[in-house]
């Protein structure tokens, strides 16, 4: 029972046409038990009523609306037939509608649609002459339900909503950092690799040259220097195999992280989901600068982001601006100011990380509370790596 829930959670429709169903189902029994059998066009009255229910997830306004008029013919053609009594348990979707409208449109817009709720009310009273306290009060105490239960479901929904972002930006954030301790390790293994081989090739250059000299005037010399040189290549051989078999597993091309103005959209967009309204600002050409700055942008605008969802305090807002300018690239991170003083408890490695990254880019760093009480990050970037 549980997996065919989750089975229906992912298929709105199809549980929409369910839901359908069972007020038609309710209509057929109320039609067939009435002993004066009212007109089949009572019948068919309440399928129109219940056909909207199916799209009301999909286009909540029109599927409402469609009811609603629905339900004010309905009450016309009784008065016009003289059916005063014919009861339409179908019109429970009157309710479904409304609740619709409040979980997933907005209260606005639900309010405008009560009003209309209780003209089709008045309209039933008026017209088929029914006693104002009943039909006025068991009306009021539905829609109220109605509109409670969507209240406290769209609340529910909007935390889970809420809660999965912010996990996956914890996600995000766990392997952005697994990812940049790989890179570190592989920097590491890549200053390794060099000492090797510059040690290596050193020691055997001085070999060879030691060898051609003595060659002729002292061959017993000339043989252990080229015995050094071949030991010399094999243990640097051997040192080359052991580090570059930690290498040979390369990420493939669809998990390397995606940067330039689409990975900057997507780092935004992510932490929007999470709660926190991000103004993006990007002016000039960003997408064909060097791999390692747009890679630097990529990580100052990801850690300085997830440091005010962190530490921003209530509300957090923040603007984020990257110019592309003639030398260099300008990237700018600020919140809105209502940091507390949480913000300075961190570990502080990612600001130390931040102020690396720079660091081997060649750029500038500066970040600090500003006299607003705002916090910004601004980074210059050269747009040349030296050498």
């Amino acid at each position: 029972m549980r997996r065919f829930s989750l089975w229906l959670r992912g298929k709105p429709t199809v549980a929409d046409s369910m839901l359908a169903a069972i007020l038609f189902m309710l209509e057929v029994f109320a039609f067939a038990a009435s002993d004066d059998r009212p007109p089949w066009v009572q019948l068919f009255m309440g399928f129109l009523v219940c056909v909207p229910i199916v799209w009301r997830r999909r286009y909540p306004r029109a599927a409402a609306g469609a009811i609603l008029l629905v339900s004010i013919t309905v009450t016309f053609v009784s008065y016009s037939l003289g059916d005063v009594d014919a009861e339409h348990p179908a019109l429970l979707a009157l309710a479904v509608a409304l609740y619709t409208l409040v979980a997933y449109v907005d209260r606005q817009t639900a309010a405008v649609y009560a009003v209309g709720l209780v003209v089709d009310s008045a309209l039933s009273i008026w017209l088929l002459d029914q006693r104002v306290i009943e039909i006025g009060l068991y009306s009021a105490l539905i829609y109220a339900l109605s509109w409670i239960t969507a209240e406290f479901l769209g609340a529910r929904r909007a935390y889970d909503e809420e809660v999965a972002a912010r996990l996956a930006v914890a996600d995000y954030d766990r392997d952005r950092r697994a990812e940049d301790a790989v890179a570190a390790e592989r920097t590491r293994i890549a200053r390794e690799l060099h000492d090797v081989v510059a040690h290596a090739v050193s020691v055997m250059i001085v070999q060879a040259d030691g060898a051609s000299y003595a060659m002729t005037k002292n061959p017993a010399v000339a043989k252990q220097a080229l015995t050094n040189i071949a030991s010399t290549g094999r243990e640097a051989l051997a040192e080359l195999r052991r580090t570059v078999s930690l290498l040979r597993t390369e990420p493939a091309v669809d998990d390397m992280p995606q940067h330039g103005t689409a990975g900057l959209a997507r780092v935004v967009d992510m932490m929007r989901s999470a709660g926190l309204p991000v103004e993006l600002e990007l002016t000039g050409e960003l997408d064909d600068i060097s791999p390692a700055v747009s890679l630097g942008i990529h990580r100052l605008v990801q850690e300085s982001l997830t440091n005010v969802l962190r530490h921003a305090g209530e509300r957090p807002r923040a603007k984020v601006r990257v110019r592309r300018r003639e030398v260099d690239v300008l990237v700018e991170i600020t919140d809105n100011g209502n940091a507390t003083e949480k913000f300075t408890l961190g570990s502080g490695n990612g600001l130390l990380g931040m102020r690396e990254r720079v660091a081997v880019l060649h750029g500038t760093l500066e970040a600090g509370r500003q006299t607003d009480g705002s916090w910004r990050v601004t980074a210059e970037l050269p747009l040349q790596l030296e050498d």
